[in-house]
């Protein structure tokens, strides 16, 4: 039989390995400062930068009338809002009064505003947005659903405005459809569609976008 007295002495060491097991697992307080300092910086170097803030600005694009802007004004709710063009060409805003918007790009009004904001707040910030095109349009004529004038969305083809005209009318013409252009120097062309061979893949550079003022025919 073992000696009963040597068991104190046998639970004593168990319990010293148990313990430098453990604390030799425990890394050193320098060693985890350096490993946390050294995910942060990997986390900071995967992280992209920020982007600019930026302002995107279609300077091609004309204000017309029934335009619906987004106004804003940082820092400024009260001045800041959705507003249509009235049919003068002309907006209201707070502190800014009457404004002519219609005519001019976006960014112009934009710099306008500010620059008469400039009389009440230290170094406004304006952003003005085209929220909604209201003022350039296209027609459609003859054998459809629903002829009219329809506002121009950006990138609206010929298909396009087929279907938002409600259809073809039992004797459309589909294969002998034209659209009338107004030149920049004056006159028109006609572009021929033919929508029979378009929906079957034929042709389909005839499925044109629109531009401002075009006109959709349907014999």
């Amino acid at each position: 039989m073992k000696n009963s007295a040597n068991h104190p002495i046998g639970l004593g060491l168990v319990s010293i390995l148990l313990v430098g097991s453990l604390w030799a697992q425990v890394p050193a307080p320098g060693q985890a400062d350096g490993q946390i300092s050294d995910q942060r910086a990997a986390v900071a170097v995967a992280q992209p930068p920020a982007p600019s803030a930026g302002k995107p600005h279609d300077d091609s694009f004309i204000i017309g009338n029934d335009d619906l802007l987004s106004i804003n004004v940082w820092k400024e709710p009260d001045v800041s809002r959705s507003i249509p063009v009235r049919s003068d060409g002309r907006i209201s805003l707070p502190l800014v009064g009457e404004v002519q918007a219609a005519g001019r790009t976006p960014l112009q009004l934009e710099q306008e505003i500010t620059s008469k904001l400039r009389n009440y707040i230290t170094e406004p910030e304006v952003t003005v947005m085209v929220q909604q095109i209201n003022s350039e349009k296209f027609n459609i004529l003859g054998q459809v659903t629903k002829p009219g004038s329809y506002s121009l969305i950006r990138g609206t083809t010929v298909l396009d405005a087929i279907a938002t005209a409600g259809g073809f009318r039992d004797f459309a013409k589909q294969k002998a459809i034209y659209i009338l252009r107004q030149n920049a120097g004056g006159g028109e062309s006609r572009i021929a569609f033919n929508y029979k061979d378009v929906i079957k893949g034929k042709h389909p550079e005839q499925n044109i976008k629109l531009e401002p003022r075009d006109t959709i025919v349907v014999p």
